[in-house]
């Protein structure tokens, strides 16, 4: 049961305590079309153009009643336009824990981990699901791993999908390159609504905007 997000939690958004303009968003987590939890994401626009971010995740999956998996991470981010400046990321993949540290160094985003560190040249974004641009990008930062994944963002269809209890039109892209493939849902307008994602054991896991 373990590692069903290992490939895709670098979502973020943003939060500070006292900033002004906060937008809170919320996530229901769904496996097999069962609520496991949420993963609430904040943004907070800064001084000079940054923009604060954060996101956290909690969710649990039982087994006749008994908790066999639990997920749990935590991200702060702090980007200028789509560029990632700094992040601080800890995750609970089931009995595994992750950190991951990212600093801006003279041009170069420098990332650091448990068992390595490295140095990115340029602009570089993680999986930010909530920015469209992303689906311009042929590399993102992985903020569970700190591994940049080669990825490529294809467009397939335009859907029906539940959002907040109706259905709204939105277009589904392909995200392919990662661990395993997984459909992301924007709306005409860029609105990231959910994810859809294969996981272990041919499961469905599922992100639905609340």
């Amino acid at each position: 049961m373990k590692r069903y997000a290992a490939w895709w939690v670098c979502l973020a958004l943003a939060g500070s305590a006292g900033a002004v303009d906060a937008r809170t968003t919320t996530f229901t987590v769904l496996l097999d079309g069962e609520p496991i939890g949420e993963h609430r994401f904040v943004q907070t626009p800064q001084r000079d153009g940054l923009l604060e971010l954060t996101s956290e995740a909690n969710f649990q999956v039982r087994l006749l009643g008994v908790p066999v998996y639990r997920y749990q991470h935590r991200a702060q981010e702090l980007w200028q336009g789509d560029c990632l400046q700094t992040l601080k990321a800890s995750t609970q993949d089931g009995g595994e824990s992750t950190q991951v540290d990212a600093s801006r160094v003279q041009g170069a985003l420098v990332i650091e981990t448990g068992e390595r560190r490295q140095q990115v040249d340029g602009c570089l974004m993680s999986f930010a699901y909530w920015n469209p641009v992303m689906q311009r990008q042929n590399r993102l930062l992985n903020v569970q791993t700190g591994r940049i994944e080669q990825v490529q963002l294809t467009r397939i269809e335009t859907a029906q999908i539940d959002v907040r209890g109706q259905m709204v039109s939105a277009q589904r892209w392909r995200l392919s390159g990662t661990e395993r493939p997984l459909d992301v849902w924007w709306t005409a307008q860029g609105q990231w609504v959910g994810l859809d994602a294969t996981v272990s054991g041919g499961r469905k896991l599922s992100y639905r905007l609340r």
